[in-house]
C-alpha cells in the first residue's frame, strides 16, 4: 500500500473509487485502523462519486510508532491541567491533523471533504479551522468538542472497555468482541463482523502503545470550542442517541457552535457503525458535499 512522507514521519493509506471524483478524506479514531472504515462502507461512498482516501494515523497500523517516545504519564498530564500547566505530550491533535493533510498533499488534493468519527472527528475539526482552504466540507461522527462542561462517558463502559486487554491473539479478540458489543447501541450485534474486524486489525499491527500516545495527545489543544466558530464549510453533525462515550450531548454542543452546522441523530445509534445506519450516514455525507460544488 501506498505511504506518504509527512511532517518527518510516513502515513500509510489507501484509497476506493475513481480519483477525477470528489475527493472524501476518512479519519479513524482513537487507536484505531484505517480498517474501521470497512470496504463497504468505502465501496458504498465511492457509489456515490467520491474518490475514498483513508489513513493510519500517526503510532497505529501501518504508519511510523512514536517507539522511543515511551508511554506517557496520563496521571501527569492531569495534574499539569490541574496546576494551569501545558501537559509535556509526544505529539498533539494539531500534529494528527498537520498529517491528514500531509495526506492530501501527496495525492496533490487541493481541497477536499473531511470526515472523521470519534478523535478523528476532533482532529477534522482541527482541520477545518487550522486549514480552511483545503477544506469543502466538513462531517463529524460521534465526536466532541473536548468541552469540559459536557456531561461524562458512561461510567462503566469505560470501565469495561479501557481494561486491560490480553496481548495473545485469541484471547484479545475475543475480548474486543465483547467490548465491541458494549458500544453497538439498540441494533442486533453482528459478531462474526466484530470478530471479522478484530482478527484483521490484530493480524495488521497489535500494537497497544500507540493508543496510549493517541489518548495523551487528546490533551492538547484539549477543549477545541473555542475555535469553532471560526468554521466555515458546510458541516453535518452526525450522532448516535445511545453513544455511551461521547454522549448525544456532544454532538448537539458542535452543532450549536459551528456556524450552519446541521445536526443529524440517529436513533439507537451507539459508537459504531451497523449495518442499519449506512444508509442514513452515507446520504448525509453526499447531501453536504453538494453545498459547496466548490
Amino acid at each position: 500500500m501506498p505511504k506518504a512522507n509527512v511532517n518527518n514521519i510516513t502515513i500509510e493509506y489507501e484509497t476506493t473509487g475513481d480519483p477525477t471524483s470528489k475527493p472524501l478524506l476518512l479519519i479513524p479514531g482513537l487507536g484505531s485502523q484505517l480498517l474501521a472504515w470497512s470496504d463497504e462502507i468505502c465501496e458504498k461512498l465511492a457509489e456515490n462519486s467520491f474518490f475514498v482516501i483513508k489513513f493510519d494515523n500517526r503510532d497505529v497500523g501501518l504508519s511510523t510508532k512514536f517507539v522511543d517516545a515511551g508511554i506517557p504519564d496520563m496521571m501527569e498530564i492531569n495534574a499539569a491541567y490541574t496546576r494551569g500547566e501545558i501537559p509535556k505530550v509526544p505529539y498533539t491533535l494539531e500534529d494528527m491533523a498537520d498529517d491528514a493533510i500531509g495526506v492530501l498533499d501527496a495525492l496533490n488534493i487541493e481541497k477536499a471533504h473531511i470526515c472523521g468519527a470519534s478523535m478523528g472527528g476532533m482532529i477534522a475539526q482541527i482541520i477545518a479551522y487550522r486549514h480552511p482552504s483545503r477544506v469543502l466540507s466538513l462531517a463529524l461522527i460521534m465526536s466532541t468538542t473536548g468541552n469540559p462542561e459536557l456531561p461524562p462517558s458512561k461510567p462503566d463502559i469505560m470501565m469495561q472497555f479501557f481494561a486491560p486487554v490480553p496481548s495473545e491473539r485469541e484471547a484479545y479478540i475475543d475480548e474486543m468482541v465483547k467490548r465491541d458489543s458494549l458500544i453497538n447501541g439498540i441494533f442486533p450485534f453482528d459478531e462474526s463482523q466484530s470478530r471479522e474486524y478484530r482478527t484483521r486489525e490484530y493480524d495488521r499491527s497489535y500494537y497497544p502503545e500507540g493508543i496510549v500516545r493517541q489518548l495523551a495527545a487528546m490533551a492538547i489543544p484539549g477543549n477545541i470550542k473555542p475555535y469553532l466558530t471560526k468554521i466555515s464549510a458546510p458541516t453535518i453533525v452526525i450522532h448516535g442517541s445511545e453513544d455511551p462515550f461521547n454522549l448525544v450531548e456532544a454532538g448537539k454542543d458542535i452543532a450549536t457552535t459551528i456556524p450552519n452546522a446541521e445536526l443529524l441523530i440517529i436513533d439507537g445509534m451507539g459508537h459504531s457503525f451497523p449495518r442499519e445506519v449506512l444508509p442514513q450516514i452515507i446520504e448525509a455525507l453526499v447531501v453536504n458535499s453538494n453545498k459547496n460544488n466548490a
